[in-house]
This record gives structure tokens, C-alpha cells and sequence, in this order.
């Protein structure tokens, strides 16, 4: 099963990809959709990630995606910004019925490193044991991919994936 890992936001989302196959995870891909700044309207912005998105789809033909559900800012614009971007990617995702499951930053973390609160630089390092990587290029990326690890590790995929069947 191929899974596909969104990190969304509104200027630069991380995507990852892996296969799974039992208990071994293989590292496909993974990188930056980045839609610019705030020069840029917000619903040109929202468009470019949701072509962003379809492209990765096309481009890398997952099974399944997975993504970090929304978490509350002090900021409420930014958290409306966060939840439009999210948006835009659930659409682009679920338009042509591929199965979506989410998780809470607290799931992920808990899933790769085996605590809710480790740190960015903790998953990091995680996720390049778990997929024998050197490196990963930037955060966003790593968020990406340790949300797809998460959805490989949990029931909950399967049974959304059964539904789609």
C-alpha cells in the first residue's frame, strides 16, 4: 500500500509518500508544495496548493492519504488561514474518492517517537531511522512523512480503506 502524508499550510505544505508492505516501510518521496507570499491572494494561493496536491497524486498514485488535523493558534486569522489551506487539500485529496484519515499532532507524535511530546527535531530523527534515510530536506517534508508513518501504524486506515472497497 502506497500512503500519501500531508503537512498543509498555506504558504509551503509538506508531502510524503511511502509504501508499506507488512511492517516495512520504504520511503518513496517527498517535498514542498509552495504556494508564495502574502503578495499573493489567498484564493490563488489555495488553488496553487490544491493543483500542488493533484499533481502529487498523479505524480506518485498513493492508496491512501493521511493529514495533521487542525490544531487552535493564539492568532485566530492564522488558524482560519490553516483551516482554508486544509480545506483546499481535503478537496484535492478526496476529489477522485482517495481515502483520507486524520491525526492530531499528539497521534503522530506519540506513534513515531512513542510520546506526545517530543519534539520537531525528535520526529525528525525518527522518521529518517524508520525510513533508513540520510536526510530529509526541511521540516515540512519530515511533518509529511511522519503523518503517513502514523496512518501506515494505525487500524484506523484500514478500515477506511474497506469502506472505499
Amino acid at each position: 500500500m502506497r500512503i500519501l502524508g500531508i503537512d498543509p499550510a498555506l504558504r509551503v505544505s509538506g508531502f510524503g509518500v511511502i509504501e508499506v508492505q507488512g511492517q516495512r516501510l520504504q520511503y518513496i518521496a517527498s517535498g514542498t508544495i509552495e504556494t508564495g507570499g502574502s503578495e499573493i491572494s489567498v484564493p490563488l494561493r489555495l488553488a496553487t496548493l490544491y493543483a500542488g496536491i493533484r499533481e502529487v497524486v498523479e505524480t506518485y498514485q498513493p492508496n491512501a492519504a493521511a493529514m495533521e488535523q487542525v490544531f487552535l493558534n493564539v492568532n485566530p486569522k492564522s488558524t482560519l488561514l490553516l483551516g482554508q489551506a486544509r480545506g483546499a487539500a481535503i478537496a484535492s485529496l478526496v476529489s477522485d474518492g482517495l481515502p483520507m484519515v486524520e491525526f492530531s499532532a499528539l497521534e503522530v507524535k506519540k506513534a513515531i517517537v512513542g510520546s506526545g511530546r517530543a519534539s520537531k527535531q525528535q520526529v525528525q530523527e525518527m522518521v529518517k531511522r524508520l525510513l533508513k534515510l540520510n536526510k530529509i530536506t526541511g521540516t515540512d517534508a519530515s511533518d509529511a512523512l511522519a503523518v503517513a508513518i502514523c496512518a501506515a501504524h494505525h487500524r484506523e486506515l484500514s478500515e477506511r480503506l474497506q469502506q472505499f472497497r
